[in-house]
């Protein structure tokens, strides 16, 4: 029984460290801390813009024009279109903007190899010889300062990597988009933190942007959002979080468009729990191992820790006395209730907090059963309601 009640309570401080403890460790160490990164406006390198788009024919004509309307000198400023096997009209529309836009540096390639979205961008990379590189998605509109925001948080020679801050437009109309704007709002908020005092452990892949020099190609399975940090990292680099830096897109407008997005983020999810053994090793990494274990492993562990929680509570229950009678019945009313959220599809604040808390541990799981049945692939797909 003891190796059980120890078992379980390991499982409990890992589910709460990942969703209240680490969060609220950081509030703290903000307050301590009262850091800021600078930011240098006078720093006007050459900068390109890659656009990584698979069969965007609906809104690619609108994202390049978006892009031409940049704050940012002109002659400075280049596009790289990397068409992922595009069988739709993406191409062609892309060619006709090309076309009708003589005086600008714009260029599409499209890849050699069919292997997503990550091997699109190395392909595409080869082809930029300006000092910036920014990457962005085909959904994703930038405001004007974009550019110049992501530019000048390169202030320090030590930042490899810069983030910017990705806005969902239909949270107030939409209760899938509203729960996922609730999370993101608290990862933003982990994510600045992280970012002032050190490092942050994650991106975005709507808007960031990296030194061309430190580029790395990664394996296609992976994606940069959750890669460059720690690689960056590892090399005693910094990967910040610039919010003035903004993108706005649709968060996935039905649960179905949402669930499919996060086991796309989960496709490596094992990785993603300990990437590398040298994350961990305090002495050289310093708050960065902090932030990771708090902010990703913990994340990374809960679909194994939810369910150690509810399979070890029976036995605790059956022999263990009131206590854990109680605790379990909290479980089940838990499960119940995203289940009711999920038939009933239910606009009831925390009846749909509840549901999408639950969805996305099930997406962790579909992401772990794709790993282990090899079906976790690379290719991407793109939600339509996004779109």
């Amino acid at each position: 029984m003891v190796i059980l009640i120890s078992i379980w309570w390991l499982a409990v401080y890992v589910i709460f460290w990942a969703m209240v403890g680490y969060p609220i460790s950081l509030v703290i160490l903000n307050g301590l801390f009262k850091k800021e990164n600078k930011k240098d406006y006078s720093f006007e390198p050459t900068v390109t813009i890659m656009v990584v788009a698979h069969n965007e024919e609906k809104i690619i004509k609108d994202k390049l024009q978006n892009l031409l309307d940049m704050d940012y000198p002109s002659d400075k400023l280049g596009f790289l279109i990397a068409s992922d096997f595009s069988t739709d009209k993406t191409d062609e529309i892309v060619e006709e903007f090309i076309a009708a836009h003589p005086e600008r540096s714009i260029h599409i390639h499209k890849s050699i190899n069919h292997y997503g979205k990550t091997n699109a961008q190395n392909e595409t990379q080869e082809l930029c010889n300006t000092e910036i590189l920014i990457m962005t998605d085909a959904n994703a509109m930038f405001e004007t300062n974009a550019v110049r925001e992501l530019v000048a948080s390169f202030a320090e020679s030590s930042i490899a990597y810069v983030s910017g801050q990705l806005r969902y437009r239909n949270t107030e109309e939409n209760k899938t988009a509203a729960s996922e704007g609730f999370y993101w709002k608290m990862d933003l908020m982990c994510r600045n933190i992280e970012s002032k005092i050190q490092t942050i452990t994650a991106g975005n892949g709507a808007i960031y942007a990296v030194r061309n020099k430190d580029y790395q190609r990664i394996p296609p399975i992976e994606c940069h959002d959750s890669s460059f940090p720690i690689v960056y990292a590892l090399e005693k680099k910094r990967a910040i979080y610039n919010p003035d830096a903004v993108a706005y897109e649709k968060a996935g407008e039905d649960d179905e468009d949402e669930f499919k997005r996060k086991v796309r983020m989960n496709r490596i999810i094992f990785r993603g729990i300990m990437p590398d053994l040298r994350v961990f090793n305090v002495f050289s990494y310093h708050w960065f191992s902090y932030f990771y274990f708090g902010h990703r492993t913990c994340r990374y562990l809960l679909w194994m820790m939810h369910l150690l929680v509810l399979l070890l509570n029976i036995p605790l229950a059956i022999f263990g006395g009131f206590f854990w009678r109680i605790i379990l019945g909290f479980q089940v009313l838990f499960y119940f209730i995203a289940i009711i959220g999920w038939i009933t599809e239910s606009r009831n604040r925390l009846v749909k907090m509840i549901f999408y808390y639950c969805m996305t541990i099930m997406a962790q799981w579909k992401g772990v059963i794709n790993i282990v049945t090899g079906k976790s692939k690379p290719i991407w797909e793109k939600a339509e309601s996004t779109r």
